[in-house]
């Protein structure tokens, strides 16, 4: 059968662009699809805008405590308004220029405007148009999750609301301390948001290693932000101007009440406007189900990103859909990454890879398991930038590889890319990363520091010291 085109891909956020960017290049005829803006929840509601935020959080941070660099400190004033214009500008430099509609144009995609919908295993339907096509690649991307009963009556911000404002509420009650409302509750708050972070779990971050999990929270506190975890919400109501939770902590009752409410409580994959069932292809709570190839269960479809529901990153979703190209057009296959690091872009960072020790000694048991910590208040680079808060924890098995790595610190997400190629590649502590040289003096010092503490905790073991002995008598 002859095709109007190789490959259909239907959503231009992360995963799409990569995708679009990719199969031209490689000889393939390819039509993208999207609905709404090129660009996604990237560029719109999610990494763009939010660390644009941060950046500037930071700044006036910084200049509100220069002392700590031996500087006058400033009680520094300015418009909120000014900053979410920097964050509007910042959206609209890369949308002209990486991702511009131009760029696909430019290099033979047809980009298609409107809602699309499976009618086969090969065709999609926009609008009027039909689009038949060789394979279909689906990276329709997530949204926030639904609201708890109650608050979609009173109204609340999320991720696609917050940025669309003149400014930011006074007050502001975060649902949630994941990395977005983590990062938003320190953000807002060090450009003069009152900021309460209600959490149901008994810690923020549950994803992340408990050891700097702890460090940061703290650090959340001493700058402001009010963290109220084991929390259970059961009412919502308007009062005044202002808008009010109610639940208890334990068995006390508490009411939080602020200008607005942000929820950030997970995400929902965009799934249901495709008509997935009329082609078959199977579904699950975290979205589109595909396998190792990134396949769904019809073969001529794939799916990647957050649609697809395994990392919902945007790293990640670029990594997904260009395996999923190479799996469509070329012999052999490609799986699909399972390690993937991650950062909580706070002020200090928090950068994850692998298993936390809680995880490590839930598969292999408490012996095997090794766990090394490293505060960064024996780091030379830290005490000359004022940052020795954080801490670096590497997780290992009995015999030193590495499993898993937990960094808190400025340049966390900096730091994580050779812990997480040392993983890849089964690296052990006491042998490459101790044997490693780092630049001197960085936050990356402090790896092997850890490591060389490691491995000199193991030479001091009785086997190592008789070894010694030994050799010292056969080479006199």
């Amino acid at each position: 059968m002859k095709y109007e085109f190789d490959l259909v891909i239907i959503g231009a956020g992360s995963a799409g662009m990569v995708a679009g960017e990719a199969a031209p290049k490689m000889g393939v005829r390819t039509a993208l699809v999207e609905r709404a803006r090129i660009g996604g929840d990237c560029l719109w509601t999610g990494c763009v805008p939010s660390k644009a935020l941060l950046a500037s959080a930071k700044a006036a941070y910084t200049i509100r405590h220069a002392d700590k660099y031996g500087l006058p400190p400033t009680d520094l004033q300015f418009d909120t308004k000014a900053i979410w214009q920097r964050i509007r500008e910042t959206q609209a430099a890369i949308a002209e220029s990486d991702d511009s509609p131009e760029k696909f144009t430019q290099q033979g995609v047809e980009l298609i405007y409107g809602g699309a919908t499976l009618a086969d295993a090969h065709t999609v339907r926009v609008g009027e148009r039909t689009l038949t096509t060789r394979y279909i690649l689906i990276c329709t991307g997530s949204r926030p999750a639904d609201p708890p009963e109650g608050l979609a009556e009173i109204g609340y911000l999320s991720s696609e609301s917050l940025f669309e404002l003149e400014r930011p509420p006074a007050s502001l009650l975060i649902v949630g301390a994941g990395p977005t409302g983590v990062e938003m509750a320190q953000g807002l708050c060090r450009l003069g948001v009152n900021i309460v972070l209600l959490e149901q779990l008994p810690g923020i971050l549950e994803r992340e290693e408990p050891a700097v999990c702890d460090i940061l929270m703290e650090r959340l506190r001493e700058e402001g932000v009010d963290v109220c975890l084991d929390v259970c919400c059961f009412r919502a109501t308007r009062e005044d101007a202002g808008k009010v939770l109610h639940g208890r902590i334990g068995e006390e009752e508490r009411s939080w009440s602020a200008e607005d409410v942000f929820l950030a409580a997970g995400r929902k994959p965009n799934i249901e406007s495709i008509e997935l069932d009329h082609v078959g292809i199977k579904t699950g709570p975290r979205g589109i189900i595909v396998d190792e190839k990134m396949r769904t269960s019809v073969k001529s479809i794939y799916a990647a990103g957050d649609c697809a529901g395994r990392f919902l990153f945007t790293h990640s979703a670029a990594a997904e859909a260009v395996i999923a190209l190479r799996n469509m057009f070329y012999p052999g296959s490609q799986r699909a990454p399972t390690l993937v690091p991650w950062t909580t872009f706070t002020d200090p960072e928090l950068a994850h890879v692998g298993m936390t020790s809680r995880e490590a000694r839930e598969r292999l048991g408490e012996r095997g398991v090794r766990v090394f910590e490293w505060g960064f208040d024996h780091s030379d680079r830290a005490r000359t930038d004022s940052a020795t808060e954080g801490k670096a924890v590497i997780v290992t098995d009995s015999r030193f590889r590495i499993i898993g790595a937990h960094i808190l610190a400025p340049s966390a997400s900096e730091m994580i890319g050779q812990l997480t190629l040392a993983i890849s590649r089964g690296a052990r502590l006491t042998r490459e990363i101790v044997n490693l040289i780092q630049v001197y003096p960085t936050f990356s010092t402090s790896i092997s520091q850890l490591a060389a503490a490691a491995t000199y905790g193991e030479l001091e073991k009785p086997i190592f010291r008789m070894l010694r002995r030994l050799n010292d008598i056969f080479s006199r």
